[in-house]
């Protein structure tokens, strides 16, 4: 499966970033990028790639989602969700894809949003009471620490999200203390060739634009895996930057 990736807010910054920057100072700067293109794309201006997703899926949406769509992939595509499932997305933005899931997991099933920015969370219930959608609920917290109970969802989605944290172990194992026993994640992420340096990947971009904090595929794999995750998989969907891919990461726990 090949999807196009088209550069979008969260692909806008310089050559400045360094693979081992400070935490919180990564943190500010991711911050402040994402609460800028949520006031922007409010504003009416696009910032995303809406193109990621298919028509019909664009024709659920409101145009204020569209804008703020600034994922590299559609992790709806390979998260198979069902009817009255329960379902988590990391860094959800605008709120597009957690009412895109709320569509698809009905009235019996629940999306729930996480994001550590203000002006997108404001944007995201907006939206949301736009598309009339009551089975979604949006929290303010970071992806390193979920603010949801031990095994409370069946899957976790992100769409380029998590190679913006600066620690994914952390991550990987809240991911893996949220599921139920055999939930699985379904995630969009930018992904290094396993032959690019973490020095390497901060000359090529910056922490904030995806780039600088990006995992390796062995890297990704193998964190998983400590984590506790099985079946775990990473598969380039489309070029994102010099040796950098849009991909898709599967992984189920046990």
């Amino acid at each position: 499966m090949t999807e196009p990736v088209t550069a979008s807010c969260c692909a806008t910054g310089t050559a400045t970033g360094t693979a081992g920057g400070d935490g919180a100072a990564i943190r500010e700067q991711v911050r402040a990028r994402y609460a800028d293109a949520a006031t922007r794309a409010a504003e009416g201006a696009q910032c995303g790639n809406e193109q990621l997703y298919g028509d019909q899926e664009r024709g659920e949406l409101p145009e204020a989602a569209l804008r703020a769509s600034l994922g590299c992939g559609n992790p709806l595509r390979v998260a198979d969700l069902n009817p009255g499932e329960t379902v988590l997305d990391l860094g959800s933005g605008g709120g597009i894809d957690v009412l895109l899931s709320a569509r698809r997991v009905g009235s019996t099933g629940k999306a729930h949003g996480l994001d550590m920015t203000d002006e997108m969370l404001d944007l995201a219930r907006r939206n949301a009471a736009e598309a009339g959608a009551t089975n979604v609920e949006f929290h303010k917290g970071h992806i390193e620490d979920i603010p949801l109970p031990d095994a409370s969802v069946d899957v976790v989605i992100s769409n380029c999200v998590i190679n913006l944290s600066a620690d994914k172990p952390a991550v990987f194992a809240e991911m893996h203390r949220v599921l139920r026993p055999g939930g699985r994640i379904g995630i969009s992420d930018v992904v290094a060739e396993d032959h690019l340096t973490p020095e390497q990947r901060g000359v090529v971009g910056d922490w904030s634009a995806c780039i600088a904090g990006a995992l390796s595929r062995t890297e990704y794999l193998d964190g998983l895996v400590a984590a506790g995750f099985t079946e775990a998989s990473v598969e380039f969907t489309g070029a994102y930057a010099d040796s950098m891919h849009a991909a898709i990461i599967r992984a189920r726990r046990p």
